[in-house]
């Protein structure tokens, strides 16, 4: 039988940069948190628009369906007791944006999870990570977690120069900012830098994630160009323009049946 989720209030919430909100959760609910699960998946239930704590509570119970989107855990601090999570802003066209762009302190939301980190051990020559916007965050933990002698090239394809962010990655890490001002089109900016730039020698490990056809293609890449072991690669679709989440892993589950 599975958990119920837990509500989770905002102790705050701001722009981290202009598309990007970090929202941050406090509160006794976060008591027995796992700690390293960082980078983690996590299921965020989204009240509706008006509903009260009591409505929602009483929604969860009675099993009727939420709606739930797929997150990353940013941070969980277990000092302050307080979980950080990084919300795309993409206006109100979807639930869990919308949500985040109106969070306040003593909002809620239900929460289930999280996995275990993606990516825990760091033993290659060098390091490959990719991201658009959806996965900054488990790129951000997979790169503050390395080694700090760590050697590589991470490249990160966002909306507009100001969404930047301070990553503290180790200094052998290359960093490169690719700017897609929209990303309802699409874009083969990451595949043509990665196809294009010289190839270190020795063992890569990659943090990869974004939109499936760019993960698509960068699979195939790694896999049948440079015969990277599975083993050494994480990387995963997060989203498929023009799906919502449902239909994007009713899709994933077509594609591997």
């Amino acid at each position: 039988m599975k958990k119920p989720p837990h509500v989770l209030s905002v102790k705050d919430a701001w722009y981290l940069t202009p598309n990007m909100i970090r929202v941050v959760f406090a509160g006794p609910e976060l008591n027995g948190f796992p700690s390293g699960r960082d980078g983690g998946n996590c299921k965020l239930i989204i009240p509706d628009v008006g509903e009260s704590k009591t409505q929602f509570l009483e929604r969860l119970q009675n099993g009727h369906t939420p709606i739930k989107r797929t997150y990353t855990v940013r941070k969980f601090d277990e000092s302050l007791q307080e979980l950080s999570i990084d919300f795309v802003a993409h206006g109100d066209e979807g639930p869990a944006s919308r949500w985040a762009r109106h969070a306040k302190a003593c909002d809620f939301l239900g929460f289930m999870g999280p996995s275990p980190a993606k990516v825990t051990e760091f033993n290659a020559d060098w390091y490959l990570v990719c991201a658009d916007p959806s996965a900054i965050p488990v790129a951000a933990v997979a790169l503050e977690a390395m080694p700090r002698d760590a050697k590589g090239i991470a490249v990160f394809e966002i909306t507009a120069p100001e969404d930047r962010q301070d990553i503290d990655a180790p200094k052998g890490i290359e960093m490169h900012w690719l700017i897609h001002p929209d990303p309802h089109t699409p874009s083969t900016a990451q595949i043509d830098f990665i196809k294009a730039m010289p190839w270190p020698e020795g063992r890569v490990q990659t943090c990869i994630a974004g939109e499936s056809s760019v993960i698509r293609a960068l699979r195939d890449f790694l896999a049948n160009d440079k015969h990277v072991p599975r083993a050494d690669t994480y990387i995963s679709g997060y989203w498929k323009i023009g799906l919502v989440e449902d239909q994007h892993q009713q899709a994933k589950r077509d594609e591997s049946a």
